[in-house]
């Protein structure tokens, strides 16, 4: 094989590989989110929360954090052992890790940082994957269920 075929094979294996790594790194904020917010509430993601337009837990956080109530959610044994601040500091830093934009999730050196410094913290945006229930008032059904309010577009081929 000539040289530089072998020299743009590798190229092309270390952009792809590169371009993997970051994606493997984005999903694994978002884990780390979910699971700081599961330890902070001290329920599972998939939990059901009937006073919630949400139906499950982020999207509970979520809805508490834009109203200033997040100290709600929190499990009682947190809540008696850590200062409301640090409760409050770890919800947003999981809600960082949560964001529906991958890009303006932080890495995970940056998670590491703000959870062992006192430093500003950006605001949250909406989380992804946040699926509410449909109530009867609402113009898109009649009938309860649920909704997902992540938009997906669909593109039909057809032949001529």
């Amino acid at each position: 094989m000539e040289p530089e075929a072998c020299y743009c094979r590798d190229q092309q294996l270390s952009s792809s590989a590169h371009f993997a790594w970051r994606a493997r790194m984005k999903s694994d904020v978002y884990s780390f989110g979910v699971l700081l917010l599961e330890i902070i509430t001290g329920k599972k993601n998939r939990s059901y929360f009937p006073n919630s337009p949400s139906l499950n837990m982020v999207g509970h956080v979520w809805e508490l954090w834009k109203e200033d109530k997040a100290m709600e959610v929190v499990d009682s044994s947190l809540a008696d052992s850590y200062s409301t601040d640090d409760i409050l500091k770890c919800i947003q830093i999981g809600l960082l890790c949560v964001q529906e934009c991958a890009t303006n999730r932080p890495t995970m050196l940056a998670v590491v940082f703000m959870l062992s410094n006192e430093t500003t913290l950006p605001s949250p945006e909406q989380p992804a994957f946040i699926a509410k229930q449909i109530h009867k008032s609402d113009e898109i059904s009649i009938s309860g269920g649920t909704k997902s309010i992540n938009e997906v577009t669909v593109t039909m081929i057809e032949a001529r």
